[in-house]
């Protein structure tokens, strides 16, 4: 079924004029040049002219604008001088700061949510994500004055934050909001029972799952095609990923693992697309190994980390579960700070360092992968006769052979395994 989203962008979408504007209430551990810097790549990850990037400081949030009357003429003066048709605010904006903003500044405002929304709105490309970030969009609508309500009726790419009016009778399309998005939840339901009977198959084989997660444009995808051979798009671009990928890579110790690339995580992500993006985080939840891949480079990566790890925590990662810090980038670091990464990630354990664009230090880092995920494994040795091609098999996919020999009519393998593979072989092949 489509659900709208696969038409061309409209003209104003596309290169309009957009004045960037960050409400600095001062209460942030992030730079507000770093942070202007982040929303500009989010508008230019849809094709935004971002003329202008403005910190506004906020002592006192206003109920109905946000900021102060003074603060709206002179971003009003630049709207006209810039001649910018859009004002993005990086910052969560109520439905009445969001109308009043607008009458006050003559331009179309668009707030952070809402940009994320369409930034993933465009990118979406399999039904599963076209189907989860619709949801998102409409749970982000339904409390709102209904402007934007134009999918299903005007034929448009993304979800029309940018667009026209859209509706004027709001509790139609109230109604309608309700009756989609319970559609959609039942469609969701079934992907997500689908992705467990595929989840509970890998885990019969059994198959170590390994997700990478981490910011966006934090270089998780280059690092995936490295490992695995794939064409996954991968640009300097934020939310360069959207839907999840997974390909089947070999280890040391391993026959096979499976690798998953996950949607990237930014700060203040909306809780409507964590909510909607449940099913394909739940391959992060199940996950044998989290790789976290941090962008070393980054004057903000210590925030990163620390966004990240809050995500993780709220769809329900345990701690317990195993992960490496694989800090990325290391090929745009200048000398002292390559020495410097260098050294604390020695302190620190569990940390690798390398540049996924050049391959520098991957290698070290597929090492201590199979290393963390073989752990437990003892050393056997097994008598099979020389026919039994079957159990020789099982060997080779679910251990480490070290060594094999012939021993009359039988074959004698060195092999080491894990306690579950180990009972599991006893049991398939006593």
């Amino acid at each position: 079924m489509s659900t709208g989203f696969d038409r061309d962008r409209d003209e104003f979408a596309r290169g309009a004029r957009a004045l960037v504007v960050l409400p600095d209430r001062g209460d942030s551990s992030r730079d507000a040049d770093a942070r202007l810097d982040e929303c500009a790549g989010l508008a230019a990850a849809i094709g935004l002219d971002v003329v202008e990037r403005i910190a506004v400081r906020v002592r006192q949030p206003r109920p109905a604008t946000l900021i102060g009357s003074g603060q709206m003429a002179e971003l009003a003066t630049r709207v006209t001088m810039e001649e910018a048709s859009l004002v993005v605010v990086d910052a969560a904006l109520t439905p009445i700061q969001q109308r009043n903003l607008e009458t006050g500044l003559g331009a179309k405002v668009i707030d952070r949510t809402g940009l994320i929304l369409e930034i993933f709105g465009e990118r979406a490309a399999t039904a599963e994500g076209r189907l989860q970030v619709e949801l998102a969009h409409l749970d982000y609508q339904a409390g709102r004055l209904v402007r934007s309500w134009t999918h299903l009726e005007r034929q448009r790419g993304g979800f029309g934050f940018l667009g026209g009016p859209g509706e004027t009778q709001i509790e139609a399309d109230r109604r309608m909001i309700r009756d989609r998005m319970a559609r959609l939840r039942r469609e969701l339901e079934q992907v997500s029972r689908t992705r467990g009977l595929h989840r509970d198959r890998r885990q019969r084989a059994p198959w170590p799952v390994i997700a990478l997660v981490g910011y966006t444009n934090a270089g998780k995808s280059t690092l995936f095609n490295r490992l695995t051979g794939a064409d996954v798009m991968a640009e300097n671009l934020l939310f360069a990923t959207l839907d999840p990928t997974l390909r089947q890579i070999a280890l040391p110790g391993l026959d096979k693992a499976i690798l998953s690339d996950t949607v990237g995580f930014v700060s203040d992500l909306p809780t409507q697309l964590v909510a909607a993006f449940k099913a394909t985080l739940e391959e992060v939840v199940s996950a044998d190994l989290l790789i976290h891949v941090r962008d070393i480079a980054h004057p903000d990566t210590e925030a990163q980390r620390a966004d990240v790890e809050a995500v993780l925590t709220e769809i329900g990662v345990a701690d317990a579960t195993p992960r490496f810090e694989v800090w990325n980038k290391l090929d745009l670091l200048d000398h002292d700070a390559r020495e410097d990464a260098m050294g604390d990630a020695g302190r620190r354990g569990n940390v690798m360092v390398i540049s996924a664009l050049t391959g520098e230090g991957v290698d070290d880092m597929v090492q201590a992968v199979a290393a963390k995920l073989t752990e437990g494994h003892r050393r056997h040795t097994i008598t099979l006769p020389a026919s039994d091609g079957a159990s020789a098999a099982w060997l080779h996919a679910h251990g480490e052979v070290i060594d094999q020999r012939t021993e009359g009519d039988d074959a004698v393998y060195e092999v080491r395994l894990g306690e579950g593979d180990f009972a599991r072989f006893s049991r398939r092949f006593s």
